[in-house]
């Protein structure tokens, strides 16, 4: 088959499944619609700035998932508020002209609610690099608007994402970002307790605000609340109890090396990962600018509620880690537990147990792309990158369907310590629910 031929069969194909799925394909655009190259560009340009924000001032993972999703959304109201409307909005209830600059549009409401996040993160940590990352992005917008005509149109996609951005950001304001901790400490049984650094300060959640943010999507911070964990008595739980005492321990575990080195690689940030998945496939099936910012719009708005109701769910039920129920196991009231006052973890993580927070966003991310692009892409394997440093094997790997990943992300935060089995699974239905919540009330088909 010859590759003009193949590829006409891989838009074929896309716009077959997103028809199915009431999504529209970049193969039935009108003619002359725009490249999603620019959308893809600021896409990875949020990433990257936002990764780079210190944890406490909103680069802690789910903090940013909710900046992600403030620059995505305005991405999305920009490009759809040109030409005829397609789709509804997100916030932005304006239109320009079809020959307004799509380019304009994306670059610049995704530059206007980036600066405004970086130059406005609280300094709860030091912010050595606010300047530099401002400086980068006024670079990168400049190059941006450099490579477009300099014509009415420029000013028109200006204009509208302009608009856009600021139609975000004035939405976001008082949503309780960087909002009081809802944490209190109860040293019952069955409750979480904070590690204590080397110096003696209890190491606690950079960001645990986040559960009582108001939602993008979401009716409330709890509107999927799910189901309880294991009663300490019950024999579930001392079933998950004793498979992560077996196989989470940070020396002498069960887990194989290969297992190992799983866990740690999949400490790698989800947005991060799932982000990367998208521009590649968007990429590889061709999909315009339009249906691009949808895509990574749903995604991430997704996550960014998933990880809300997430955060409100880990201090609603306040569930102890390993490493706060493994040493205690004698005040648990169940025989089938032993302690180990010996046992540490081979990853910790700062906040309660349950649900799982990267199961939460994992499953969010995957969730939209499968809408748009099936369990098993189109054109072959994708692939990610991890961002943790982990000696024991390549940082790159490959999976063919997205069913793969979210296997064996359960099974990687429990050879890591982090979690109980339950705490995974049940972080998989949340980030399903408010993804597939939002597909179905969010930008949908007009007159849909």
């Amino acid at each position: 088959m010859s590759r003009r031929r193949s590829v006409a069969v891989i838009a074929v194909a896309v716009g077959a499944l997103l028809g199915a799925l009431g999504v529209s394909s970049a193969s039935a655009a009108p003619p002359g619609r725009t490249d999603a190259s620019e959308v893809t560009h600021w896409n990875q340009l949020a990433a990257t700035t936002l990764a780079a924000v210190p944890g406490a001032d909103g680069g802690a993972p789910p903090a940013f998932s909710i900046n992600m999703g403030m620059v995505q959304g305005a991405v999305y109201d920009a490009v759809n508020a040109i030409g005829p409307k397609q789709h509804r909005p997100y916030l932005l209830n304006r239109r320009t002209g079809a020959k307004a600059s799509t380019d304009a549009a994306v670059a610049t409401a995704a530059y206007d609610v980036l600066s405004e996040l970086v130059s406005t993160a609280p300094e709860r940590a030091p912010f050595p690099d606010r300047a530099n990352l401002l400086n980068a992005l006024s670079s990168a917008y400049a190059a941006s608007l450099d490579a477009i005509d300099d014509d009415s149109f420029k000013r028109q996609g200006i204009t509208v994402g302009r608009a856009a951005a600021a139609a975000m950001l004035d939405a976001r304001e008082g949503d309780g970002r960087f909002g009081p901790s809802p944490w209190m400490s109860n040293p019952a049984p069955g409750h979480w307790q904070p590690l204590v650094s080397a110096t003696g300060v209890p190491v606690l959640d950079p960001t645990p605000w986040v559960g009582n943010v108001r939602p993008f999507l979401l009716k409330s911070s709890s509107q999927f609340r799910t189901a309880p964990p294991p009663a300490l008595d019950s024999q579930q739980w001392a079933a998950e109890f004793n498979e992560v005492k077996s196989l989470g321990r940070a020396t002498g575990a069960t887990r194989t090396d290969q297992q190992t080195y799983i866990a740690k690689w999949w400490q790698s940030s989800p947005v991060l990962s799932w982000n990367e998945v998208a521009r590649q496939l968007i990429t590889r099936t061709g999909l315009d600018a339009a249906d691009s910012a949808r895509l990574l719009a749903l995604q991430n708005l997704s996550g960014a509620d998933a990880a809300i109701n997430c955060w409100n769910d880990k201090y609603h039920y306040d569930f102890w880690r390993p490493w706060n129920a493994i040493p205690r196991a004698l005040e648990d009231g169940n025989p089938a537990t032993d302690p180990d006052a010996t046992w540490t973890a081979l990853i910790t993580a700062p906040y309660p147990e349950t649900p799982s927070g990267h199961n939460c966003l994992d499953a969010a991310h995957v969730a939209v792309l499968r809408m748009f692009f099936g369990d098993d892409p189109v054109g072959g394997p994708f692939q990610i990158t991890s961002t943790f440093v982990n000696p024991g094997g390549p940082a790159v790997r490959t999976f063919d369907t997205f069913t793969q990943p979210l296997v064996e992300v359960i099974e990687a935060r429990i050879w890591a310590g982090l979690h109980y089995r339950s705490a995974d699974v049940q972080g998989q239905v949340l980030g399903r629910n408010v993804a597939k919540y939002g597909a179905a009330n969010y930008f949908q088909s007009v007159g849909n």
